[in-house]
This record gives structure tokens, C-alpha cells and sequence, in this order.
């Protein structure tokens, strides 16, 4: 019986002193993950009003019907976003905590001190992603914007010689 009280107590302590590494190492659950350049749904009480976001450089949140929200990684880091209803009380107050992407088939190249993201899925792209090289970051920036406005104006003067 000595013995068995004994091994209770030796359990019981390692117990006391693993509890605050085990509670530290889980993610608590008022924080919200997600990867940089991805979005996640969260549902809130449907009576959320007003969202305000700690550091928009870091997440946006998005209030939808319902009680919906999208919350989109926009650099690395943590912030926090505080749900309001419509007379100012505070509903939700989480932490957003953006990661890198997840992708398997991300490589990337040094050249010197610049950086370069490529996305290899099934054939190599470039992928504009936060620490890249100014130049390659504005010259893939500069594709991407000039291919949207040829493909709006595309489509504008095609709706025009439908009338």
C-alpha cells in the first residue's frame, strides 16, 4: 500500500511539473491560424456589428451575413481582431496568427541577396510571396497587373460590339 501511495505521488508530481509545458505548447483555442496569402471562415455570434483588426498588415477580416467572417493572411506575425455588436459591446476579442505558406512545392532561389519564389505545381511559376526580391517582386507584380487590364479591356470591347 506504502508503494502504491508512493507511485501515486511520483505520478501526481511529474504531473504538476509537465502541466505548464503541455499548456504552453498547444495553441490556445481563442487563436485563429492561418497561412499567409489564405483565407478561413470563423463563425461569430450572429450579432456582430463592427470588426476592428489589431494590424491590417498582418490579417484582414471580412464581415459577412450571418455572423460569418473571412479572416486572409496578408504578412507573417500575430494581431488580434475585436468583434463589437451595435452598441459597442465587445463580443469576441481572438488572436490571428499568420504563417508561411504550406505549399509542398514551393522552391526558393537565392540569387546573392535577392530572393525569388516559384511555385512548382506540376510545371515551375513564379509566386510573388512576402521577402522576395524587390525587382522580382515588382516585375511579377507588373505581369500580373498588366495581364488583368488586357483581359478587362478585352472583355469591355467585347460587351461593346454585343450592343
Amino acid at each position: 500500500m506504502r508503494t502504491r501511495a508512493l507511485s501515486s505521488f511520483r505520478s501526481l508530481t511529474i504531473g504538476m511539473l509537465l502541466w505548464p509545458a503541455a499548456a504552453l505548447a498547444a495553441p490556445a483555442a481563442d487563436t485563429v491560424l492561418v497561412n499567409v496569402d489564405q483565407a478561413k471562415l470563423v463563425k461569430l455570434p450572429s450579432k456582430v456589428a463592427t470588426i476592428v483588426v489589431g494590424n491590417p498588415l498582418i490579417a484582414d477580416v471580412a464581415l459577412q451575413a450571418g455572423g460569418i467572417i473571412v479572416v486572409t493572411g496578408k504578412g507573417y506575425g500575430a494581431t488580434n481582431f475585436i468583434a463589437m455588436d451595435r452598441a459597442g459591446d465587445i463580443l469576441v476579442d481572438r488572436i490571428i496568427q499568420v504563417e508561411g505558406p504550406t505549399d509542398q512545392q514551393l522552391v526558393t532561389v537565392y540569387r546573392g541577396v535577392e530572393r525569388e519564389s516559384w511555385s512548382c505545381q506540376p510545371i515551375c511559376q513564379r509566386r510573388v510571396t512576402l521577402g522576395d526580391g524587390e525587382n522580382y517582386f515588382k516585375a511579377a507584380i507588373d505581369q500580373a497587373g498588366s495581364l488583368s487590364n488586357q483581359a478587362s479591356g478585352a472583355a469591355a470591347a467585347a460587351g461593346k460590339a454585343q450592343n
